[in-house]
């Protein structure tokens, strides 16, 4: 029996896609917690997956330009814990300023705003950052229109000069532009301001 749900277990993990994020939980169907651990654990030890952090593995992507396994990709963890728990999540920070071509730094902290609780993941050097806000200030919203709405709040009032505008021109296309125009009108009001300048040329 318990080589049976090995086998199960063996044949989600080739199926998934490398770099592709996976939870101890997604087995529950077929095995108890304490197997899947079990199992999970040894075939990180053989390379086949790697352990992120307690309960989540990733599949490990390889490159052959860098000859080495590519590091964790902290986005795909941060979407993958968003759909297992059932959040609405969006970058925020340095992360979102990152994604927008406002920053070339690379976070160490990958913050979202989120509607569900706040919570900090870590492994290495890398932390995934969940800031909760109210359902009715995200869920409204597409990715890109939060993204912008945090992108601009990060940066402040009066930071937001003609450079950040041109960058976003260029950044949106004209749909995301009236996407986000119509999305964002209920924002505070020099938040919108800015939005409008970029959107409205």
């Amino acid at each position: 029996m318990t080589k049976t749900i090995y086998d199960e277990i063996k044949k989600r993990i080739d199926r998934l896609s490398d770099g592709d994020i996976v939870f101890t939980s997604d087995f529950s169907d077929v095995a108890s917690l304490a197997t899947t651990r079990k199992f999970l654990g040894r075939q990180a030890e053989e390379g086949v997956i790697r352990r992120v952090i307690d309960g989540i593995y990733e599949k490990p992507k390889y490159s052959r330009v860098l000859d080495s396994f590519v590091p964790v990709d902290p986005e795909k963890v941060a979407y993958a814990l968003a759909r297992k728990y059932h959040w609405t999540i969006s970058p925020c920070g340095d992360v979102a300023l990152n994604k927008l071509g406002l920053s070339t730094q690379v976070p160490v902290v990958w913050t979202y705003v989120s509607d569900g609780p706040y919570r900090d993941f870590k492994w290495g050097n890398i932390t995934v950052s969940f800031k909760h806000r109210t359902n009715r200030e995200i869920s409204h919203m597409s990715d890109i229109s939060s993204m912008v709405v945090e992108a601009i709040k990060a940066l402040g009032k009066d930071n937001v000069d003609e450079r950040v505008i041109s960058t976003l021109r260029g950044k949106l296309s004209q749909r995301e532009k009236e996407t986000i125009f119509t999305e964002t009108a209920d924002v505070t009001s020099w938040v919108y301001e800015i939005i409008r300048k970029v959107c409205k040329e």
